[in-house]
């Protein structure tokens, strides 16, 4: 299958990433459809390469020494069909799009997940949310492949999702499809609720810097934001990287930040918050 299969060699990992950090990737493959996926992970396997499968790279950080196995990425993997209740949808389509496409056929349910700057396929693995929605509310059926490349569907209590969590960060599964089961509302209606949501988070958010979004998991109990406020921290930097002053909960790249910069203020944001607080932040971002 590999001699089907274009390659991309010494991508930046900078390029492939929200943050925009990163060093040279040693090699990038973008499947033009499900069955190309699944054999190119079938094949990754059977030679026992590494390698990670990835969406819009937004959660996601390679270090500056790069990553030397393969990045797969679901980009190309956007179709949606409709079903009588809402959706089956690839997981390379952004989560706005779905959502804004909800709106515009008047279901409700996905209102949460405008602006998200995620993928249908990152959302899942992430059970992705936001102000009082997350992706199990409304997924019904997961499509999904093992290392083996055969296809499977597991429905959404099979899934484990939970609190920024999922079956498929514990298992070598990988997110193809979902199925979205939604209620018939208003379309003026849902998109106000959407536009609600998005002036939040553009008046809250650092939307203006590069970022991987929330960097911390919320500690059962408290906010990661305030805690790092409380301790001290608003715009603290390490070279390029900074805690943002507009929300204490995102590390930006001010736009000269390296990984190490990143990954070294995401570490001392940890220690300092235990110190001084007690509590035990977890990263949301994932580091190759």
């Amino acid at each position: 299958m590999f001699a089907d299969t274009v390659f991309e060699y010494g991508v930046k990992g900078s390029e492939l990433s929200s943050m925009k950090v990163g060093g040279e990737v040693y090699r990038v493959c973008r499947p033009k459809s499900i069955e190309e996926l699944c054999a190119v992970i079938a094949e990754l396997n059977e030679k026992n390469e590494e390698y990670i499968v990835l969406g819009n790279g937004s959660n996601v950080i390679f270090t500056d020494k790069g990553y030397r196995g393969t990045v797969v990425l679901t980009e190309n993997l956007k179709s949606v069909t409709s079903t009588d209740n809402g959706y089956v949808a690839e997981a390379g389509v952004m989560l706005s799009s779905l959502s804004y496409k909800a709106a515009k056929d008047g279901f409700s349910g996905l209102e949460f997940a405008y602006g998200i700057p995620g993928t249908v396929g990152g959302g899942v693995y992430m059970n992705a949310g936001a102000y009082g929605g997350e992706m199990k509310d409304v997924l019904t059926k997961i499509i999904c492949c093992d290392k083996a490349g055969r296809i499977t569907e597991l429905d959404s209590a099979q899934a484990k999702l939970s609190y920024r969590h999922s079956l498929f960060m514990e298992k070598e599964l990988y997110i193809l499809a979902a199925e979205f089961a939604l209620q018939k509302g208003n379309p003026r209606e849902i998109t106000e609720k959407m536009e609600e949501n998005m002036g939040k988070r553009c008046s809250k958010q650092p939307l203006e810097y590069a970022s991987c979004g929330s960097t911390f998991k919320r500690p059962e109990g408290y906010f990661a934001g305030a805690l790092i406020e409380q301790s001290g921290l608003r715009g603290y930097s390490v070279g390029g990287a900074q805690v943002s002053e507009k929300h204490c909960g995102f590390v930006i790249n001010r736009g000269e930040a390296t990984a190490s910069d990143v990954i070294e203020l995401i570490e001392y944001i940890k220690s300092t918050v235990l110190e001084k607080t007690g509590v035990e932040l977890q990263t949301e971002v994932e580091i190759y």
